[in-house]
């Protein structure tokens, strides 16, 4: 099955929500790491193939129509290669939002290794090569902005605009869809996977 839909953009740019707009369009079911967090004990090993150089990405795909979030954001370039009908989009934010968002989030759980409950410590042990693989080893604030604006320019500069969009999950419904080529939702797009909400589905880390 042939992935339709890649997303480009680092977690904590709205991913959570995009991955929920995918699926209410039609592009579901959506590859996110949450999936890897409930799946631990199937899709770790895979992603750990892949960090090693093994990719099978039929098999870490299967089932799935899209993808967006980590992992999927640090092998862009090889996913939308392998997949080159697929449509990217990069999910945006201001660097200076995003990391304050990943600082209290994602970055507090990974920089505290001594709080990892025992069964999650295979999902996160992979997590941290993901990161560094997106992130580099130096996370402070300057650094990490850096990164994530060569990272933005990077994916723009890839592809034609006809193949990519940017969009940020206050551009709602419209520019997606218009992309994707499908009618415009009467919901309201989703808006969730904030802090508070980040540090519950990070729970699910301790039944893994």
């Amino acid at each position: 099955m042939a992935l339709k839909v890649i997303s480009a953009g680092f977690g904590r740019t709205g991913t959570m929500s995009l991955k929920l707009a995918l699926d209410q369009l039609g592009f579901g079911p959506c590859y996110h790491m949450d999936e890897v967090l409930k799946n631990g004990q199937a899709f770790v090993p895979l992603w750990n193939d892949v960090v090693d150089g093994k990719p099978d990405w039929e098999t870490v795909y299967a089932g799935y129509h899209s993808a967006v979030d980590w992992p999927t954001a640090a092998y862009w370039k090889e996913l939308a290669d392998y997949y080159p009908d697929a449509k990217m989009i990069l999910s945006s934010r201001s660097a200076e939002s995003w990391y304050d968002s990943i600082s209290q989030t994602i970055l507090a759980v990974a920089q505290a290794p001594e709080k990892w409950p025992p069964p999650a410590v295979p999902w996160m042990t992979m997590v941290m090569k993901i990161l560094k693989r997106s992130l580099g080893e130096a996370w402070d604030r300057e650094s990490l902005i850096a990164v994530f604006n060569a990272h933005e320019a990077a994916v723009k500069a890839a592809f034609p605009k006809e193949r990519l969009l940017v969009h940020s999950a206050k551009d709602g419904w419209a520019p997606l869809c218009a992309h994707l080529g499908v009618p415009v939702p009467e919901t309201p797009y989703p808006r969730t996977n904030n802090r508070e909400e980040f540090f519950e589905l990070m729970k699910g880390a301790d039944d893994m």
